[in-house]
């Protein structure tokens, strides 16, 4: 049995809520749990970019970006996962991202991986972001969602995260 970490819609916070009818381990079962998840979030929009930028260790304004879900993906439970734990309906922003929601967005999607068929860079990307912020408290992750290309930059951490798009940058 595997254990989805929600967020109550109540002041208690977190709880854990069995999802044993759906299966991790075939990307049919992540596809129906994205689906699941993404009937929870009121006006949800799946982004066409997203992904968890980490702030700069120097002086250079650059935020740097394990792994960006670029245009034309199909990483879409990620996503729907790391906007469940923020309350974010799939809207274009850039959303601040503690130690603690950012580890909670890993467990609640660390299950996907009994599904072999496909890798997993978010968790990977997530878990370095973690280790980094342990590590170095004075840097900040944040959770960047881009619901259309033609949307304005939210953020520095959105424009670096869009100047990885080929073909899709943003003029600055």
């Amino acid at each position: 049995m595997f254990i989805l970490t929600e967020r109550a819609t109540d002041a208690v916070g977190w709880h854990d809520a069995p999802m044993t009818d759906l299966d991790w381990s075939t990307t049919e079962g992540l596809a129906a749990i994205r689906d699941h998840l993404a009937e929870r979030i009121d006006g949800w929009r799946q982004p066409v970019a997203h992904a968890v930028g980490l702030s700069p260790a120097t002086s250079s304004p650059e935020w740097v970006f394990v792994h960006v879900n670029t245009p034309g993906g199909r990483h879409g439970l990620p996503a729907v996962v790391l906007a469940s734990v923020l309350h974010h309906d799939g809207t274009t922003a850039s959303l601040p991202l503690s130690s603690s929601a950012l580890a909670a967005a890993v467990e609640s999607l660390a299950p996907a991986e009994a599904c072999t068929d496909v890798d997993h860079p978010n968790l990977a990307a997530w878990r370095s972001v973690l280790a980094d912020l342990e590590s170095n408290p004075a840097r900040e992750a944040v959770a960047v969602f881009v619901a259309d290309l033609d949307d304005p930059v939210t953020s520095e951490a959105d424009g670096s995260m869009r100047a990885t798009f080929e073909g899709h940058a943003p003029a600055m």
